[in-house]
């Protein structure tokens, strides 16, 4: 009798994963299995980039691999044009500008925008909305859970 294949992952595939990410220096920049819930994605809908979609094509439930990924493969380089100067007056108590705070900015269509606070300079409060990981290299470490 014929064994079964297994899917492999392709594009359209509904991927469940735990990973780990890594900078450079080995240290942690997160991970699924901190309070292990894994990430739940489909291949081509954009969510991930597609070098790192690339790393993942042909794996199987069970397989895990590890891959680095260059900055412009993995989150981009950062872009000066996510540099914002804010007035400090737009900050509240509640929401003070503190350097290396993320704050959620709501955005026009009321969907929200993480930004960092980079630095406060009198009434000016410069926010960065580039990815944290934007300019990283970063080692994914991934243990396929299912394949659909």
């Amino acid at each position: 009798m014929p064994e079964l294949q297994q899917n492999l992952i392709k594009q359209g595939s509904e991927v469940v994963l735990h990973f780990d990410l890594k900078l450079a220096d080995g240290s942690a920049a997160d991970s699924t299995r901190v309070n292990d819930k894994p990430a739940k994605l489909v291949i081509g809908d954009g969510s991930l980039t597609l070098n790192f979609e690339d790393c993942l094509l042909g794996l199987q439930a069970g397989d895990k691999k590890s891959f680095t990924l260059e900055a412009n493969d993995a989150f981009g380089m950062p872009n000066p044009d996510n540099l914002h100067h804010l007035e400090r007056s737009k900050f509240s108590k509640d929401t003070p500008a503190e350097e290396g705070m993320i704050i959620a900015f709501t955005q026009p269509d009321g969907t929200e925008l993480p930004g960092i606070v980079r630095e406060v300079t009198g009434d000016s409060v410069t926010v960065d909305f580039n990815h944290p990981l934007a300019g990283q290299v970063i080692t994914f470490d991934v243990e396929i859970l299912s394949v659909n």
